[in-house]
């Protein structure tokens, strides 16, 4: 029978130790206690930030819209059929943001800004808070720039201007301009002033 030296059961004992690593993670979670209409009351997430994104069961995210002293408020981005109370819901330390810049640019994207369109990605390193304060009237630039249609009756009649407020409008022209070019190859016009580059805009459609 081998006899162990107490030197080999040191060193057997200190490469075990070197070779540890803590698997230990600490989430901060809290529990539903009402759910209703997209809104759901939330007891237990004590530290919670304002504005924070937080996570439900099936990969549902909600966002902190409600600090008050014993429950917090989310709003839940996303259907809360299968959400009950009783439920745990995690935070995520991370403030609701959405990607931006013109990556974004002729896709659909969820409230969250992940695509839907299955295009793939999008590609962006630039996020913008969800709630954010916007720029004051001084900041914003004038709308001082006309927007043509090509219809004649709509540029004679409503004078569209190209700027803040104003690009669900414009972009329900362009959709009308463009199924009256699809109904009759005739208008020529209509297709060619919003091909043409010097007047191209973007319309953002928010729904």
């Amino acid at each position: 029978m081998a006899h162990l030296r107490p030197e080999e059961v040191s060193l057997a004992l200190k490469q075990e130790i070197e070779r540890y690593r803590s698997q230990v993670q600490l989430d901060s979670i809290g529990r539903v206690i009402q759910v209703g209409d997209g809104i759901a009351r939330l007891y237990g997430l004590d530290d919670a930030m304002a504005g924070e994104l937080l996570e439900f069961p099936g990969q549902t995210m909600g966002m902190v819209f409600n600090l008050e002293e014993h429950h917090v408020g989310a709003v839940i981005l996303g259907s809360d059929r299968h959400i009950k109370d009783g439920d745990i819901v995690k935070r995520t330390n991370r403030i609701t943001s959405v990607p931006v810049g013109p990556a974004l640019l002729g896709r659909v994207v969820d409230a969250l800004g992940r695509p839907i369109d299955d295009k793939g990605p999008i590609v962006t390193d630039k996020t913008r808070p969800i709630e954010s304060r916007a720029p004051n009237v001084v900041q914003r630039q004038p709308v001082k720039e006309p927007v043509q249609t090509g219809i004649k009756a709509i540029d004679a009649m409503i004078p569209i201007g190209r700027g803040q407020r104003e690009l669900i409008l414009t972009c329900s022209l362009k959709i009308l301009a463009r199924s009256r070019t699809r109904n009759n190859p005739s208008h020529t016009l209509i297709s060619y002033s919003f091909a043409e580059k010097s007047q191209f805009f973007y319309c953002p459609y928010i729904r």
